[in-house]
């Protein structure tokens, strides 16, 4: 049987793996922005390094993927209903601030894809006992809801979150094959 996960060098890509729906909804997906971003098409992701940094800049409202100390991409998010200030309990619908790692990758979850990041680590977990919160956690970068509650327009222009980060769903894809686990995140105020 050939084998399709190598490339014409023989080198394996470096994709992370995906089930079969995932993978099909990738295809499309790059198939489709392939106009809008040549330099996939010229560098697909099955040859292109990883990212080695993510940068979420709250403010600017801007997720930036780096590679060698040089920005390689540039995404438009949406943070959580309050967004000022680091995250510091559940439900107060902050996203964290700080640095973490991206971790567990979610292609079944109520988004358009997932990648979990590591808040809470064990200092944020302290500070969250001292004050007898529960210091919240499952926060994620994600696409838009698989089953939406509004128009398209309203999740890509205002913060909806519960204190994730969330893209359109394009550029979701484009994280996830961009990325790989235990990658850096830093997310500033």
């Amino acid at each position: 049987m050939h084998d399709v996960s190598a490339n014409f060098s023989g080198q394996r890509p470096i994709i992370p793996p995906m089930n079969a729906r995932v993978a099909l909804i990738a295809l499309l997906a790059a198939a489709a922005a392939l106009p809008a971003r040549a330099d996939l098409f010229n560098n697909p992701p099955a040859v292109v390094r990883p990212a080695e940094l993510v940068v979420v800049d709250k403010s600017e409202r801007r997720l930036s993927l780096y590679r060698d100390g040089e920005e390689i991409r540039q995404y438009k998010v949406s943070l959580g209903l309050d967004p000022t200030g680091p995250k510091e309990r559940e439900g107060d619908f902050r996203t964290p601030e700080g640095r973490y790692l991206l971790t567990r990758r979610n292609p079944q979850s109520d988004f358009f894809l997932s990648i979990q990041v590591s808040y809470p680590d064990a200092q944020h977990i302290a500070a969250a006992r001292k004050n007898g919160w529960a210091p919240g956690g499952a926060i994620m970068i994600h696409g838009l809801p698989n089953i939406p509650k509004y128009p398209r327009e309203r999740y890509l222009a205002t913060d909806w979150t519960d204190g994730c980060i969330a893209v359109s769903n394009e550029d979701m894809l484009e994280i996830w094959l961009l990325t790989q686990p235990d990658t850096p995140i830093e997310i500033r105020p």
